[in-house]
């Protein structure tokens, strides 16, 4: 048994059916923290170390990482249903859209330091580390999520392609 499945059999039935109705939504999420913790990790690790005068390259390289897990984690398992188009396509199709979903990302924060100057020497260093957190690892994900997710959908691994991916599926299961 997989392990959404094995997690649903434990939640109670009116949103075990809310769950089960938006399966790929949820697989999308926990693909999504998953990525947020190798993106906050590499940044931070950049950001405090190496790349301390460049917070935005040091967010744009974990961006790069974390997008690499995505792809492999989404094509694998949250739309494994779906695309069906050749490898090289899709990843062309998928690493254009997460360098758009990049920009989104990177936009919050960039306004935070350089547009709002939340950086040291015009605020603390913890205020500064709080606004680099909220613009980077909250506003500018979740924006970049959102965008993610329709694109993908619709553009990468859409749905009237599934059919092959989905019949392979199920003679490997």
């Amino acid at each position: 048994m997989a392990v959404v499945e094995t997690v649903l059999t434990r939640v109670p039935e009116p949103l075990r059916s809310v769950l089960i109705r938006h399966r790929e939504m949820l697989k999308f999420g926990i693909v999504g923290g998953t990525t947020f913790v190798v993106d906050n990790g590499i940044w931070y690790l950049l950001k405090l170390t190496v790349l301390e005068p460049k917070p935005t390259t040091a967010k744009a390289i974990a961006i790069i990482v974390a997008t690499i897990v995505n792809y492999v984690l989404n094509r694998e398992w949250s739309f494994r249903t779906r695309g069906g188009r050749e490898s090289h396509h899709e990843a062309a199709l998928f690493f254009a859209f997460s360098g758009i979903a990049m920009v989104i990302n990177l936009i919050p924060v960039y306004v935070s330091r350089y547009v709002l100057d939340l950086e040291v020497p015009h605020v603390s260093r913890l205020t500064q580390e709080v606004a680099d957190f909220a613009a980077g690892s909250v506003i500018g994900m979740l924006l970049a999520m959102a965008f993610k997710f329709w694109a993908f959908k619709k553009w990468v691994f859409p749905d009237e392609l599934g059919h092959r991916r989905r019949q392979v599926a199920e003679l490997v299961e």
